[in-house]
């Protein structure tokens, strides 16, 4: 029987023909669960030499139960489904893919931003009500010469968004206190705290990771401090926005719009206040798709799998967990 197993824990795509063939050049086993429980995933990986993971939630348990050497891969962009400070202690590494998709979340956050602005969610409903009142349903609408799109955390997904959005003519605004005066004098923004942009922006797109400073960032008070008319776009992460407080804003109409791609519990409640909040555009975690993109998720993990079993570090190790070497 071979040393070495690599395990895959849960996924969603049809086929893990490059994730088993990286595998078994290796001269590893391999083993693919379905996993849906914490208790499901620590027996799965009991004894992997590779624990790949996508939506399952990787505690210490499960990290406990690994091989010695082993190393954890993580499906996608965030890793707060998995136990990184565990890992580190039994000194095993943690990689993540956070440039499959850059252009797809990019571009889908782009995308809600302007269909929010222009009200096209609000217009088709109209239409497909009966009604034919465009100027009654828009109002008030701003040009977007006139309009202010702030982003909150400004990494390499906000500034691609930033890139597809200037040719619109809007102004910029950015709440992140890793940019650079010199940068944001390049690109053309206008440094702000987050009280700021979030008082005075018509449009927010957020881009920051889950931690604790970051966790609920968009509260009841934050959206007090909005204007009436602006919209928010999430395609970050679920954590970042109080789902009840946003509900209760759009009902109040003190926000006009928000286009949600993630959410703090997936898939969405049937029983969430966001399913009957005016103005909100839901979208079932679908920022990173394209056809393209789920080949080079799956290839980059199978490329980290060989990287483990060779002996070589993971590509892109999780910011601040252990690393070989």
């Amino acid at each position: 029987m071979s040393a070495q197993r690599v395990v895959v824990t849960d996924y969603t795509f049809p086929s893990l023909a490059q994730e088993e063939a990286a595998a078994r050049a290796a001269g590893a086993e391999f083993a693919a669960y379905q996993c849906r429980s914490a208790d499901e995933v620590t027996e799965a990986l009991a004894g992997a030499t590779v624990g790949v993971v996508q939506f399952a939630r990787c505690t210490a348990e499960a990290v406990a139960g690994l091989a010695p050497n082993a190393a954890l891969i993580r499906y996608g962009i965030g890793f707060d489904n998995i136990d990184v400070d565990a890992a580190g202690t039994r000194r095993i590494p943690v990689g993540y893919v956070p440039d499959y998709c850059l252009d797809e979340v990019a571009e889908h956050a782009a995308a809600s931003l302007l269909a929010l602005l222009r009200k096209l969610p609000a217009l088709d409903a109209s239409v497909r009500a009966g009604e034919w009142q465009a100027v009654a349903v828009a109002r008030p609408m701003k040009p977007f010469s006139e309009t202010l799109v702030g982003f909150f955390g400004f990494g390499q997904i906000g500034r691609l968004v930033h890139r597809r959005l200037k040719g619109f003519g809007f102004s910029f605004a950015v709440a992140d206190p890793v940019l650079s005066d010199a940068e944001a004098a390049e690109l053309g923004v206008r440094q702000v705290d987050a009280d700021t942009l979030f008082g005075e922006a018509d449009a927010i797109s957020l881009h920051a990771p889950a931690t604790p400073q970051t966790h609920h960032v968009v509260n009841a008070e934050r959206l007090a401090q909005m204007r009436p008319n602006a919209v928010i776009v999430n395609t970050s992460r679920g954590a970042l926005v109080d789902e009840d407080a946003l509900a209760a804003a759009l009902r109040a109409g003190r926000i006009a719009g928000a286009a949600l791609d993630v959410f703090e519990v997936e898939p969405l409640a049937a029983g969430s206040p966001l399913h009957q909040a005016p103005g909100a555009l839901l979208t079932p975690h679908a920022a990173w798709y394209s056809e393209n993109a789920i080949a080079r998720l799956q290839g980059l993990v199978a490329q980290d799998i060989t990287n483990h079993l060779t002996g070589r570090p993971l590509r892109r190790p999780v910011p601040g967990s252990f690393r070989h070497g």
